[in-house]
């Protein structure tokens, strides 16, 4: 198998209308095959687990992630990666300074980094057993193999678009939102007796801030909250969640292009129909914040740890002291 993937891979070696080719191919079969995956998650899991009865209550997630009567926080923190990851749990160096301050800053909530948005079923690509060398190859490439992570990002792609397409989003959202209950009650336990609603500060990076918008409206469901989405650089249509989330906060670089082509292909942000983005903008419950001069990714992009300047700031530091002076930290 592998072999097999250096052998394509050198076929592609400086050949940017060879990768751009493979890239389309790619492109064509995920989008063909992409929902397979969630359906057969969907499938495999009972109706009731997945809340799809009639009337969910507080008891199905009582039930299934053993909430405690009394939880030691009332405040979380999610963050859900770009599309360039490949699991759950594996943050770059930057994200990890990002996470790692925001819990010393913020001692009263906890911190969710273990949840993987481009798998309805929380499974890491090198949990896949048919295609985890392919996945494990393109995220350690090295030198011209660097540019083979490509295929995880058209990959994480597709859940993305699944994320915000009305055929296949609530089956898709329904588990990721799963996740996050499962994954913040074995942060610190769900409080089933606290009557005061738990904060849940959603922090989205590129395609992550779509999956959380898709989350938001079972998570709003089940449990008692506030909700509030941090979108860094973040991608989403004007549909999804918007509803359901309290305050969005667009974090948006200077030289971040990236994010402003989901302004375009969704017409749903436009401002030519009321969706519910643009009832949120009217509302003044979304807010766009300049960041700096920050990339979309990369040595300049939100979560790189070189520096700004000559005062020794890092464009995650510049990152971190923007979120930090949200309004959303006070209870």
């Amino acid at each position: 198998m592998l072999k097999l993937i250096e052998r394509i891979l050198r076929w592609l070696r400086g050949e940017t209308l060879k990768l751009l080719i493979f890239a389309g191919i790619l492109l064509l079969i995920w989008g063909i095959t992409a929902p397979v995956g969630t359906l057969s998650w969907w499938l495999s899991t009972g109706t009731q687990a997945l809340g799809l009865d009639k009337n969910p209550t507080s008891d199905l997630i009582k039930n299934n992630f053993n909430i405690a009567n009394t939880g030691e926080k009332n405040c979380y923190i999610v963050f859900l990666p770009g599309v360039g990851d490949f699991s759950a749990n594996e943050l770059t160096p930057g994200e990890e300074i990002f996470l790692n301050q925001l819990a010393k800053l913020h001692p009263q909530c906890a911190i969710v980094d273990d949840v993987f948005p481009y798998s309805a079923a929380n499974q890491s690509l090198g949990g896949q057993r048919l295609l985890a060398p392919l996945w494990r190859f393109a995220s350690q490439g090295k030198g011209w193999l660097k540019n083979a992570d490509v295929v995880i990002k058209i990959r994480n792609l597709w859940r993305f678009a699944i994320s915000a397409d009305s055929r296949y989003a609530s089956i898709y959202n329904l588990g990721i939102a799963n996740a996050i209950a499962e994954r913040m009650n074995a942060a610190s336990p769900l409080n089933s007796a606290s009557k005061q609603p738990i904060k849940i500060i959603l922090i989205g990076t590129s395609g992550g801030a779509q999956v959380s918008l898709g989350a938001a409206k079972y998570l709003n469901n089940w449990l008692n909250t506030r909700l509030i989405l941090v979108s860094v650089g973040g991608s989403f249509d004007g549909e999804t969640g918007f509803n359901q989330v309290e305050k969005v906060y667009h974090l948006r670089g200077s030289r971040d292009w990236v994010e402003d082509v989901t302004k375009i292909i969704f017409a749903d942000r436009w401002g030519i129909i009321n969706s519910p983005f643009i009832q949120a903008v009217q509302q003044g419950r979304y807010q766009v914040v300049e960041t700096g001069s920050h990339t979309h990714d990369g040595e300049n992009g939100y979560f790189s740890t070189a520096t700004v300047d000559q005062t020794g700031t890092t464009y995650v530091g510049l990152l971190l002291d923007k979120v930090n002076q949200l309004p959303i930290w006070d209870d």
